[in-house]
């Protein structure tokens, strides 16, 4: 099942630099890690923004949710999740 993800990261200002970069090579890792299997199959960031919008391919809703809440930076995300059909009109 394919869902288009739009994740929004939101950290604390008041968060250290330190642990700050920590969380987000771990995110890093994480992500390269799920590409890698073929499951975030595309990963936009968003210009201006920290925020990207993602295609997952997974079996399920919640597959889909096991996978987002393991992200390192999930506490600190705005996370909106559209499934995703075949259109009529697709070549």
């Amino acid at each position: 099942m394919l869902y288009l993800v739009s994740m929004r990261v939101e950290l604390p200002s008041t968060m250290p630099e330190e642990q700050a970069n920590l969380i987000k090579a771990k995110e890093k890792a994480y992500a390269q890690d799920l590409q890698r299997a073929g499951l975030w199959r595309h990963l936009w960031r968003v210009v201006g923004q920290y925020a990207n919008y993602s295609v997952f391919d997974v079996q399920s809703n919640d597959h889909l949710h096991q996978i987002l809440s393991g992200l390192p930076l999930f506490p600190y995300m705005r996370i909106e999740v559209t499934p995703l059909a075949a259109h009529p009109s697709a070549l």
